[in-house]
């Protein structure tokens, strides 16, 4: 009931946004070439309404060139390897010069992975970059089988087998904890494809440490609560049909109730810029709401487990994780590099939970492991904007380089 209710509430307001839209696009025109400030007032309020809604389709991640060296190079996009799940997407470049590759792995937590778009940009000059881009649950036939937290493992496994060895993995944030997990077991297999190094940012390795309001609000409830209030079934007009998924819109609604007064105050600031006729101030909050309004469902055991075996049970640093049936013993990893990154101000992925992963990998020599706290940023300041750039991006860069 939960799906259908927001899929039916939905269909009701898409033509209401249209009309907003088709008006929209009628007189912007003429309210960007007159002064009539009620008429700014009118397309202002025409945009809002308009972008008052969600969409289940990836964004684009808008990358079509970097400059490296000195000159600009064209990127293209390139599936690697495709399951119902998820792409190993490369982003190519036509060059001469073999530079370091690097896997992302993004967060399968209700937005696509353009929300790293920022990173991979960054990263692109200097290294031969590929994500983990995962699909949309509702859109993975139920034929396809279950994917729960020991079926992402395989997915990292099998993106860095296809890979090769000799790769670098970049993991932001909840999927830290796979990352680790899969370069335990790839170690203890002395599996060639074993990653060099591996950057865990802002991750739930040990979330007992320094708790936040996110690790509160798992820990609030048994596990079948979350079960019987947040999972729904996806309606069968989706090729996903009947599939049971954690909504993305669900864990939207979560994410901006933690923040409700800022995103309100961002929505009244938008309109404010509309109105007053300053689009170019307007257009970073309206880049950021088109992505961040992009949702993903999850798989209901994937999302179950996680919460569970990491938010509630915090398995992995208990040593208390298993990947079909054998222990997943990090100290087992010996010749990856490690280095962990924080945000100062970070309140979903408090300081220490990541840098736990020291204490874990015991196998790892001291001068192959690093740790950074940057100062002065938030969760989403870890990997990206200017501070990601300036100052954390030189580490990352390093870390590579150093284990090449």
């Amino acid at each position: 009931m939960l799906y259908t209710a927001y899929q039916t509430h939905a269909d009701i307001m898409a033509p209401i946004r249209s009309m907003a839209q088709a008006s929209l696009s009628a007189l912007g025109p003429l309210a960007a070439a007159n002064e009539l400030k009620f008429l700014r007032n009118v397309t202002a309020a025409y945009e809002l309404i308009a972008r008052a809604g969600l969409t289940h389709t990836r964004p684009s991640y808008g990358i079509d060139a970097v400059r490296v060296g000195n000159r600009d190079v064209a990127v293209t996009e390139e599936p690697v390897m495709v399951t119902p799940f998820g792409t190993l997407l490369r982003f190519r470049k036509d060059i001469e010069i073999a530079q370091p590759r690097v896997l992302v792995v993004a967060p399968l937590s209700g937005h696509f992975a353009t929300l790293l778009r920022s990173l991979v940009k960054t990263m692109l000059p200097e290294h031969d970059v590929c994500i983990t881009d995962w699909h949309n649950a509702r859109d993975a036939s139920i034929d396809a089988g279950r994917f729960g937290f020991e079926d992402y493992v395989d997915h990292l496994i099998g993106f860095l087998d296809r890979m090769g060895p000799g790769v670098h993995v970049v993991a932001v944030c909840q999927p830290c904890v796979q990352v680790l997990t899969a370069t335990a077991i790839m170690a203890e297999a002395k599996n060639p494809s074993q990653p060099r190094s591996i950057t865990l940012m802002a991750g739930p390795i040990d979330t007992r440490i320094n708790p936040t309001k996110v690790n509160e609000l798992a820990m609030g409830k048994p596990i079948d609560w979350f079960e019987h209030n947040l999972i729904a079934q996806v309606p069968m007009r989706f090729p996903g049909g009947g599939r049971r998924v954690y909504p993305g819109f669900v864990q939207l609604a979560a994410f901006m109730s933690m923040n409700l007064d800022r995103h309100r105050k961002a929505h009244i600031e938008l309109y404010e810029h509309l109105a007053n006729g300053n689009p170019e101030k307007a257009q970073p909050t309206i880049a950021f709401y088109d992505e961040y309004f992009a949702v993903l469902d999850l798989t209901a055991e994937f999302y179950l487990e996680t919460v569970a075996w990491v938010f509630q049970e915090a398995r992995l640093a208990r040593g208390a994780l298993t990947f079909r049936g054998r222990p997943v013993d990090p100290k087992a990893i010996s010749r990856t590099s490690l280095l962990t990154v924080e945000g100062e101000r970070d309140d979903i992925c408090a300081l220490g939970q990541t840098a736990a992963a020291h204490d874990l990998c015991q196998g790892i020599k001291p001068y192959m492991k690093r740790h950074h706290m940057q100062a002065s940023v938030g969760h989403y300041g870890v990997f990206s904007g200017r501070r990601w750039e300036e100052q954390v991006y030189p580490i990352v860069r390093n870390m590579i380089l150093s284990s090449e």
